[in-house]
């Protein structure tokens, strides 16, 4: 009887020890999986940090030479608003601001792919802000966007979008570009705007992304003190140069916005997803917890049963 017994707690421990056994397998596998996880994370993750810094490279590169233009805009700007107006003259109309502002062309840039966290939130909270205030001064406002996100929100929001690019903030193209702020320009001189501004969050670091409103047109000085020691002399007959240079103005000041809105964008994304992956190691870390308690107090609630069973048998 005794010999019974003892093979009894014997088989019972066999038991406990072949689920401990196969729980053990389930938590390699387990862990396996994990791995396999953390190991494709990482390559997404190096994957996003090499498309930030070519984009990072790329729109310090193109800031340079906006500045530089803007600078050249600028003291032009000043020196032509020293000439007396002429309302019959369509190229002076780009540096002179209107009396009364009736519409205003807004073109926003959002991204066209997901994942990157509050990247968008910025741009379309002004964007949502501005209709508000130019609404409550009795000023019509178009937009043309520019990034799938912000096309489906505002479509959600029954708000009209006068144009909607898809497929640009993701991959910006030079002549898609100016197609874009052509039709802004032209519809100014045309005169059925009286503004143009250009709305997105910029790149500042890796880590930190700046929300930038540009006032396109009418180009005004935005330095007075480098203005007024300008040694630049304005030839008012010479206008070839200046429409040349107007439209390289207008032209590259898209494009850069398209390639600074995306450097953003990346470093935006790398962060969203290095934070995601620590939140999701966290988790793992809880569940683990969580799964060796409850595997525990199983197999001790199992020994106690077997041993109480054998006690019994007595």
């Amino acid at each position: 009887m005794k010999n019974k017994l003892m093979l009894t707690a014997l088989l019972g421990l066999l038991l406990v020890g072949s689920f401990a056994y196969a729980e053990e397998s389930d938590d390699e596998a387990k862990k396996r999986l994990l791995k396999e996880y953390e190991k494709v994370q990482k390559e997404r993750e190096k994957e996003a940090e090499r498309a930030a810094k070519e984009a990072e490279e790329a729109a310090k590169r193109s800031k340079i030479y906006a500045q530089k233009i803007d600078e050249i805009l600028s003291e032009i700007s000043f020196q032509i608003n020293k000439i007396v107006h002429n309302e019959d003259d369509v190229r002076l109309s780009l540096f002179h601001k209107k009396e009364q502002i009736k519409t205003v062309d807004l073109i926003f840039i959002t991204a066209d792919k997901g994942l990157c966290g509050g990247f968008n939130i910025k741009t379309l909270k002004t964007v949502s802000e501005m209709l508000k205030e130019y609404e409550a001064k009795n000023i019509n406002i178009r937009l043309r966007a520019i990034g799938k996100t912000g096309i489906e929100y505002f479509n959600f929001q029954k708000i009209e979008l006068l144009e909607k690019y898809f497929h640009l903030s993701s991959s910006p193209d030079y002549e898609k570009a100016c197609e874009v702020i052509h039709a802004a320009v032209d519809d100014f001189l045309n005169g059925n705007t009286d503004e143009v501004i250009l709305v997105h969050n910029g790149y500042k670091n890796m880590i930190t992304q700046e929300l930038k409103i540009n006032h396109l047109i009418p180009v005004e000085p935005k330095s007075i003190e480098q203005t007024h020691n300008s040694l630049l002399e304005l030839e008012p007959e010479g206008t070839e140069l200046l429409e040349d240079l107007m439209k390289t103005y207008f032209e590259y000041n898209m494009y850069y916005a398209l390639i600074d809105s995306l450097a953003a964008e990346h470093s935006a994304r790398m962060q969203a997803m290095d934070n995601a992956t620590n939140n999701a190691k966290a988790r793992v870390k809880q569940l683990n917890l969580a799964y060796n308690k409850a595997r525990q107090e199983s197999i001790t609630t199992e020994l106690i049963e077997i041993i109480s069973g054998v006690e019994s048998m007595k």
